[in-house]
């Protein structure tokens, strides 16, 4: 446990430090003059941003299961939706509903599943000027809602919890981390309550030409196993904005390999990534 979570912090505290010990980053970027292409891709490495999007992201893991010969491939759809609350505010609302196909991820018979999983709902109230003119902040509640249409693919129980995110963006660099903690409230317990938390430090550079790299950790921890908790994933993915006749979309690809895994777990993945996006004029 410890060193699953050591690893975590430690990442974690990287990016924290380049807030604080990068001068450079640590100052507004308002007033600014950025085209159209140059905004939105700044709004896409902000999840907080004032920005309608529409992500559909692949995900395709290898290597877990009780045998660790299984494979998993989750499309969640994940759309971003601002809504203004007043001259100072936003409340921003960012759902993710995940779309399963595993096989050999569970024991028993049953080799295979396919069907929808539990849908993650966050609501981030944030301020939509930067606190001090560079830090970019939200926080509110996060839940978990059993939609899911197989045992396997959901904990069958109404989950909740705080979440927030803490970034800064300057001249193409946005470093930041998000998180959040869910505890069950209701439903059936029989498979083990839930307790876990997400924890997702980010880097990311765009280019000139819009191109994005980034790297994160998806660090999850489901604090009733015994034994190692923590699952913690290195992502590296290349982005691109574009248009598609009067449609702006971005795609992304990339891969992950599992520094720390609980037994179970995949050892690497894909990642691919198609968003619509639809601006609000809103920086």
């Amino acid at each position: 446990m410890f060193n699953c979570f050591a690893r975590s912090l430690i990442a974690t505290g990287a990016l924290a430090l380049s807030i604080i010990a990068t001068p450079a980053l640590a100052q507004s970027v308002a007033g600014e003059e950025l085209s159209e292409d140059a905004k939105l891709a700044a709004q896409l490495s902000n999840p907080v941003a004032a920005l309608i999007s529409v992500p559909f992201q692949g995900n395709w893991d290898s290597g877990g299961g009780p045998n660790g010969d299984g494979s998993k491939y989750t499309l969640n759809i994940q759309p971003v939706v601002p809504i203004s609350i007043g001259a100072d505010w936003n409340i921003i609302s960012r759902t993710i509903l995940p779309f399963i196909t595993q096989s050999h991820i569970t024991p028993g018979p049953a080799t295979g599943q396919t069907g929808f999983g539990d849908t993650t709902q966050s609501f981030f109230f944030s301020p939509k000027k930067p606190a001090g003119g560079w830090l970019i902040w939200g926080a509110g509640p996060v839940f978990l809602i059993p939609t899911g249409t197989s045992k396997p693919l959901t904990t069958d129980q109404w989950s909740a919890g705080p979440t927030a995110v803490f970034l800064t963006q300057k001249d193409g660099w946005t470093v930041g981390i998000l998180a959040n903690q869910l505890w069950s409230f209701a439903g059936d317990s029989s498979n083990g309550k839930v307790n876990s938390m997400f924890l997702q430090p980010f880097l990311s550079y765009t280019t000139k030409k819009f191109t994005t790299y980034s790297i994160n950790t998806e660090t999850t921890c489901n604090w009733e196993l015994v034994g190692n908790q923590c699952a913690v994933p290195i992502n590296v993915t290349v982005g691109q904005l574009m248009k598609l006749g009067s449609q702006r979309v971005s795609f992304t690809a990339g891969g992950r390999y599992y520094v720390s895994r609980p037994v179970g777990t995949a050892e690497w993945g894909l990642r691919f990534v198609a968003t619509l996006l639809f601006p609000t004029g809103e920086k």
